[in-house]
C-alpha cells in the first residue's frame, strides 16, 4: 500500500495461516485496511522488493541482509504416501526407512535424500504439489514435504507419516530492512503478542 496511506498489504506462501493476526488487528484497528494476499515461495522475496507486498509470512530461506525475518514457527515434515502404503504402520519414519521409494519432486528439496536414496530415479518433470500427490495417490511414488503443505493437498487415497529426520520448515515474518515504518511496526507488535494495552517497549 501507499506508505502515506495506514494499511498494509500481508502476503502468505501455502500453507501459512495469518488468520489469528489479521483478526488481532482488526480488533486493534478496525479503520485501518489490512489486505491478506495469497504468494508462492518462489515470489515472496519479489514481491517485497518490488513493493506489491508490506510483508510476508515466507518459508526460509530468505536473504537476510535485505530482510527483516522473524521466526513464526516450524513445521514438521511429512511423507505423503499411498493410503495402504506400509509407512503407515507407523507413528513416524526416518528418510533410510524410505530410500527404496521414488521421490516426485526435485531432491534438492529434501537435504538428505541424495546420501540414503537406494533407487534409480524416474525422469519426473517439474509438478506442483498438488499434481505430485496425484501421483502418490497412483502408489507411484511419494512426496515430502511440511506438514500444513499435505494438510492443504490431502486425499482420502493418500496419508501423511512424520519423517523424523526430514528437511523442518521455518515460516517467518519477512519484510525488508529499509521499510521499517509506524503500521508495519504495529504490525510487528500484534505477531509478537504485545496488545492494544501493551507499551511498545
Amino acid at each position: 500500500m501507499n506508505p502515506s496511506q495506514p494499511g498494509l498489504r500481508i502476503g502468505f506462501v501455502p500453507g501459512a495461516t495469518p488468520d489469528k493476526w489479521a483478526a488481532r488487528w482488526r480488533e486493534q484497528f478496525p479503520r485501518v485496511p489490512l489486505e491478506l494476499v495469497p504468494v508462492e515461495v518462489a515470489d515472496q522475496e519479489r514481491l517485497l522488493r518490488e513493493g506489491a507486498l508490506d510483508m510476508c509470512l515466507a518459508r526460509v530461506p530468505v536473504d537476510r541482509d535485505l530482510h527483516h525475518a522473524i521466526p513464526l514457527y516450524d513445521e514438521v515434515p511429512v511423507a505423503v504416501v499411498p493410503k495402504e502404503h506400509p509407512a503407515t504402520a507407523y507413528d513416524e519414519v526416518s528418510l533410510a526407512d524410505l530410500a527404496d521409494e521414488q521421490l516426485i519432486q526435485d531432491p534438492a528439496e529434501v537435504p538428505g535424500w541424495a546420501e540414503v536414496a537406494t533407487a534409480e530415479r524416474l525422469a519426473w518433470p517439474p509438478m506442483t504439489i498438488g499434481d505430485a500427490v496425484e501421483v502418490v495417490a497412483s502408489g507411484t511414488g511419494i512426496v515430502i514435504v511440511p506438514m500444513s503443505i499435505a494438510r492443504l493437498h490431502h486425499r482420502k487415497d493418500v496419508a501423511q507419516v512424520p519423517v523424523t529426520d526430514g528437511p523442518v520448515s521455518s515460516v517467518v515474518l519477512l519484510w525488508l530492512r529499509e521499510r521499517d515504518d509506524e503500521w508495519t511496526q504495529r504490525f510487528v507488535g500484534i505477531v509478537r503478542g504485545r496488545t492494544a494495552r501493551s507499551s511498545r517497549h
